[in-house]
């Protein structure tokens, strides 16, 4: 089977992480993102994945190559000159999705959920019409485009954008199993699937809804990032519990904890719920840790208060200081001690050292 990533372009809504990092590669529960994606197409039987994409950062073909050889896969770059959209990148990528009649994926790179992608493909072989949407559903429908499907059964009648009225409350969660006779339907030019070519599909019903059990979360921006991450561990807590901190450690708070064994944590620390401490952290004393991700490298001072905040990689955390408010901070940026960030968005190698009362960009 084959897998199309829509990876699009430099994730400028992830900033600060992504002026460092290509999208993919931000740690997410403390591996890539797409690795996350990678390790569950190739488990329900996915050898050929096509990543589609604006730009070819030259550190993300070096990891993936490392997949491709861990995981005995093939992963190919499809770029766009211009972008495609989210149908067009099928076109692009015609060679590899149509090389045979087994189904493939198409999967937006910001989600995660439980990934039910085995499930997805019996499901699919057994109906044997041209499409699968992966539906999640939503409290406040009004606010998506909402799937209505036609009464008792799975098949899709149509698709109402914001309704105003209640028609449901099924959304469209960003994953898709195709047959490669979809590509019949798609010219090489920029193209939106959701409005151009399901619409086509439902009227000739030839596309169904499969139900996600459990979380979903788009995770392309920070506030959504500390969302997703706190769904992941909860999920997690139900799954694999032995991946997560034993509620016996002493610095456990709530639970819900990831610890990289190679982090370092101190004495008398209030750590939870829900908080990802990634590789070679050293975390002080008298810590508090709430509702955060910690990546890579990086030193958190004691006494430090961090909550709805992420710390990127190799920056440190000065002494009695406090983050908060969803702050983001980039590569290598050191917060003196005693001050207080509250919803900043700072820029990779900065040094902090007043207070950040009001939500904004440090440049």
């Amino acid at each position: 089977m084959k897998a199309l990533i829509l990876v699009g372009g430099f994730g400028t809504r992830l900033r600060p992480l992504t002026l460092s990092v290509p999208k993919p590669l931000v740690d997410f529960a403390n591996k890539p993102m797409i690795l996350h994606q990678i390790e569950a197409l190739v488990k329900a039987g996915v050898t050929d994945i096509v990543l589609a994409v604006n730009y070819k950062p030259e550190v993300m073909v070096a990891v993936l190559k490392k997949y491709e050889e861990k995981f005995g896969i093939t992963i190919t770059f499809s770029v766009e000159n211009v972008p495609l959209g989210t149908a067009g990148p099928l076109a692009l990528a015609r060679d590899v999705l149509g090389k045979d009649d087994s189904p493939f994926f198409v999967l937006n790179a910001d989600v995660t959920c439980e990934y039910p992608f085995e499930k997805m493909r019996d499901f699919h072989l057994d109906h044997g019409c041209e499409g699968t949407i992966l539906a999640t559903t939503v409290d406040e429908p009004s606010k998506y485009g909402v799937i209505v499907v036609h009464d008792e059964t799975t098949v899709i009648d149509r698709f109402v954008e914001k309704p105003v009225e209640y028609v449901g409350n099924r959304i469209n969660a960003g994953i898709y199993i195709f047959s490669p006779s979809i590509l019949d339907r798609i010219e090489l030019r920029p193209t939106s699937i959701e409005k151009e070519i399901f619409p086509q599909m439902a009227g000739d019903k030839q596309l169904h809804t499969f139900d996600l059990e459990g979380f979903w979360m788009d995770v392309g921006q920070p506030k959504d990032f500390l969302t997703g991450t706190s769904l992941y561990l909860s999920s997690l807590a139900k799954r694999s519990p032995e991946l997560l901190a034993p509620p016996t450690e002493e610095f456990i708070n709530g639970g819900n904890v990831l610890v990289h064994p190679t982090a370092k944590i101190g004495k008398g620390c209030k750590i939870g719920p829900n908080v990802t401490i990634g590789p070679n952290t050293i975390i002080g004393d008298g810590v508090c840790l709430q509702r955060c991700v910690l990546m890579d490298g990086t030193h958190i001072k004691d006494h430090a208060w961090i909550k709805n905040s992420i710390v990127g990689w190799h920056s440190s955390v000065g002494r009695w200081a406090r983050l908060d408010g969803v702050t983001v901070l980039g590569d290598d940026v050191h917060v003196a001690d005693e001050v207080y960030v509250n919803g900043a968005s700072v820029l990779p190698h900065k040094s902090i050292s007043s207070n950040v009362c009001e939500p904004g960009i440090v440049m």
